[in-house]
């Protein structure tokens, strides 16, 4: 089984690249804005010949740089200890995710998919209607993340529905090996309930198949209960579980307040006018991003240190 969980943990990594990495020591640094916890966070992949006391703080510092805090991934293939290392340091666990697995003979693929569209190749069309389907706004993350997915180096195969000219539903396979990754399931909300995901899908697995794939794997957050019912029904079952740790609030906001202390006027600007109307070269730095992400932690005014006391 072990051998299993590195496999799909190392196309995991093929599959959804990093908008900026680190190799530290048998550690991937990623760094991504804050876009997703996998993008954002320290991965494990190698042998490691450092004391984590040292790596930690190391890892800390980085992201402390970057505006954003430090975040980890646990696998069954990172020691308990370690979870243990991170729970003693505050770090909180977040983003629980299931990895679900299929061999595709075995598949259950009864839909039809005539309505779904394919290509190879995965266009800016495509990506900027996935961000509207996720109400995705932040303009640094529509800045960044098309390039990211442009970076991905596997073949793709991009799925989506579309009503009146406009996309409804999107989904990505990312064929790897022996296997087919499903990713970026989303259906417009008034939409839902009719299928489409199902839809499509079935057409990544089947599609999956012409190109080789034996096998699939996808993620699904815990508490997802809709997309779990439609991946046990299509045949997937669950293989392992991960989660991510991450910093406590506190130190990031502290760590906030003293780079905010020489962006005092912008950062006003920030807090009364909506960001919008910001560049996004502005927003790209880090006191902004952190503002975003953890500002509904901070109480009293950003030039007083209660800014980065946790409500």
């Amino acid at each position: 089984m072990e051998a299993s969980i590195k496999k799909i943990e190392d196309m995991s990594l093929n599959a959804w690249p990093s908008h900026k990495m680190e190799l530290y020591d048998g550690w991937i640094l990623r760094f991504s804005y804050f876009y997703t916890h996998r993008t954002n966070s320290v991965e494990q992949f190698g042998t490691s010949t450092l004391p984590w006391r040292e790596k930690i703080p190391y890892c800390e510092n980085v992201y402390k740089r970057l505006g954003t805090p430090a975040i980890f991934k646990i696998s069954p293939l990172v020691s308990p200890d370690f979870d243990y290392t991170l729970e003693n340091r505050g770090y909180e666990i977040q983003h629980t995710t299931d990895v679900m697995t299929l061999c595709l003979r075995d598949a259950r693929l009864t839909a039809a998919f005539d309505d779904v569209q394919f290509t190879e190749a995965i266009p800016d069309s495509w990506i900027f209607s996935l961000f509207d389907l996720k109400k995705m706004t932040n303009p640094v993350h529509r800045e960044v993340v098309p390039s990211m997915y442009h970076a991905i180096p596997k073949e793709t195969l991009c799925a989506s529905v579309q009503k009146n000219g406009k996309i409804i539903a999107t989904g990505l396979g990312i064929l790897d090996r022996d296997y087919i990754g499903i990713y970026a399931i989303h259906v417009k909300e008034e939409f839902r309930g009719q299928g489409l995901a199902r839809q499509i899908c079935t057409g990544l697995l089947k599609e999956g198949k012409k190109h080789g794939a034996e096998n699939a794997y996808l993620q699904v957050v815990h508490g997802n209960a809709p997309a779990r019912n439609l991946y046990t029904s299509l045949g997937f079952h669950d293989l392992y579980t991960y989660w991510f740790r991450v910093q406590p609030a506190y130190f990031v906001l502290y760590y906030t307040y003293h780079f905010c202390c020489k962006y005092q006027s912008t950062v006003y600007t920030l807090l009364s006018w909506p960001y919008t109307k910001l560049r996004a070269a502005d927003l790209r730095q880090p006191c902004f991003f952190l503002l975003f992400h953890y500002g509904r932690y901070s109480i009293g005014s950003i030039g007083s240190p209660s800014f980065f006391i946790a409500k």
